[in-house]
C-alpha cells in the first residue's frame, strides 16, 4: 500500500511538472523532470523523518524558530543603522542562527514529549523526576514492586544499549542467564503498565565511551537524573561524579525490621558459623542472625537473645545468645 502511495505521489509531481513547464514555455521533458526530481525529494524526506523521533523534530522546529528570531533581533539595528547592506547579509545571517538553532534543539529534544510541554506550563519541573534505570535493577525485579506501591513515579529512562544487553542476556546458551534477562524483560513490561510510570526508550549511546556504568552516568548528568541499580561499583562511581542513586539494597536495607539489643526473638538455625560453637540462622527478610554456644542445636528453633547489631554496606547482621544462658 505504501508502494503504491509513493508511486502515485511521484505520478502526481510528473503530472504537475509537466502542465507547470507548458505554463512556464519550458521543454517538453524540463518540466516532468523537476515533478520526478520533486517526487523523489518528498520519497527521501519520509524516509529520513520517518528514522526520527517526534521529540528531535520538535525539538529542531522549536530551535531553528528561536534562531531566526535572535538573529532578527540582532540584525535589526545595524538595518537601522547601515542602510545600504545588502539583504544577502541579513539572510546569511539568518540562515547561520536558524541552522545552530536546528541542530541545537534537534540534539536535545529527545525528551520533548506532549506531556513534558504540558506539565512546563503547569509549572512542574519534569527533569527532576527522571530515574535512569540500570540493567541489575531491571533484573532483580524489586523496583517493579516499589513501583506498585506508588512510592517511585515519573519518568523511567531506558537506554537503548540497557535494552540492548537485557535483549543479550535473554538469548543467552546459559539457561541461568537466560531465565534472568526474561526475568527483566518481563519486569521492564510490567512497570510500563504502571500507572504514574513513563517508561522512555531514549537512543543515547555516547560512543566514545565505551564502559555501560560511564554511559549511565553520563546519561543522568545530561538528564540531571537518578540513577537506579542494584550495582555496589555503579553507586560509588556516581557519587563521586555526583549524580544522585536510588539503591534497591539501601532501600531494603532500610525497611528491615528493627532489632534492638536485649530483644526476645525465635530462630532456626541453618548451619555452624566460622567461629568454634557459633549457630547461623536466618530471619524472614534474609538478615543473618550469629547465635554463640549453638552449634549443636542445628536443625532446631531456639529462643535467642540479641547481644548486638551490626550494620555494613553489604546488609545487616545480628548477634545473639540462647535465651537459656541467661
Amino acid at each position: 500500500m505504501k508502494n503504491f502511495l509513493r508511486g502515485f505521489i511521484i505520478l502526481i509531481c510528473v503530472v504537475s511538472g509537466y502542465f507547470l513547464g507548458q505554463h512556464y514555455e519550458l521543454t517538453y521533458f524540463q518540466g516532468p523532470i523537476f515533478g520526478l526530481l520533486c517526487g523523489a525529494f518528498v520519497i527521501i524526506l519520509e524516509f529520513l523523518l520517518i528514522r526520527v523521533s517526534i521529540g528531535r523534530l520538535a525539538g529542531g522546529i522549536i530551535g531553528m524558530f528561536i534562531g531566526v528570531v535572535i538573529a532578527t533581533i540582532l540584525v535589526f539595528p545595524l538595518k537601522t543603522i547601515f542602510i545600504s547592506i545588502d539583504i544577502k547579509f541579513f539572510f546569511i545571517i539568518n540562515a547561520l542562527f536558524g541552522y545552530v538553532g536546528l541542530l541545537i534543539g534537534f540534539t536535545r529534544g529527545e525528551r520533548l514529549t506532549i506531556g513534558s510541554l504540558l506539565d512546563k506550563f503547569r509549572g512542574r519541573n519534569v527533569a527532576e523526576n527522571i530515574k535512569i534505570i540500570d540493567t541489575s535493577a531491571i533484573i532483580d525485579g524489586r523496583i517493579a514492586d516499589v513501583c506498585d506501591t506508588g512510592f517511585v513515579d515519573g519518568i523511567f529512562i531506558v537506554p537503548q544499549f540497557i535494552l540492548q544487553e537485557l535483549q543479550h542476556i535473554a538469548d543467552s546458551a546459559d539457561s541461568i542467564k537466560r531465565s534472568r534477562g526474561r526475568r527483566g524483560l518481563d519486569v521492564l513490561h510490567r512497570i510500563q503498565k504502571i500507572s504514574g510510570i513513563n517508561v522512555q526508550i531514549v537512543d543515547e549511546n555516547f560512543p566514545n565511551i565505551k564502559e555501560v556504568d560511564s554511559k549511565l552516568v553520563a546519561i543522568a548528568k545530561l538528564m540531571n537524573g537518578k540513577i537506579i541499580t542494584n550495582d555496589f561499583n555503579l553507586n560509588k562511581v556516581a557519587q563521586l561524579q555526583n549524580v544522585s542513586v536510588l539503591n534497591i539494597n539501601e532501600l531494603s536495607n532500610a525497611l528491615k525490621p528493627v532489632v534492638l539489643p536485649g530483644e526476645l526473638m525465635k530462630v532456626f538455625i541453618m548451619k555452624e558459623g566460622k567461629e568454634a560453637m557459633q549457630g547461623i540462622a536466618y530471619m524472614d527478610d534474609g538478615t543473618m542472625v550469629v547465635v554463640e554456644n549453638s552449634r549443636k542445636l542445628i536443625g532446631k528453633n531456639i529462643s535467642v537473645i540479641v547481644t548486638s547489631v551490626l550494620q555494613t554496606t553489604a546488609g545487616r547482621m545480628i548477634f545473639a545468645k540462647r535465651s537459656d544462658e541467661e
